[in-house]
């Protein structure tokens, strides 16, 4: 699931080797911490939230796919 979402970021930043995504394991689901540069913000999150929101749907596909709950969130 990290592998995915640093996937699709690192396409859709300017600056690819800014991305960073660091996953913990609260209680019974994984959260995923997105980090980019402060200018590439806009693109990952885009458009009232529309790019943001397709990857919180393809990663709670996944999620569900390897018996999890995952959840999203970009700093």
């Amino acid at each position: 699931m990290k592998e995915l979402i640093e996937y699709i970021a690192r396409n859709l930043a300017t600056r690819p080797d800014d991305v960073k995504v660091t996953e913990d394991v609260e209680e019974d689901r994984v959260v995923l911490r997105l980090e980019v540069a402060d200018e590439d913000k806009g693109k990952i999150i885009g458009r009232q939230g529309r790019v943001a929101q397709a990857m919180r749907v393809l990663l709670r596909v996944a999620a569900v796919k390897s018996g999890t709950r995952a959840v999203l969130e970009i700093v």
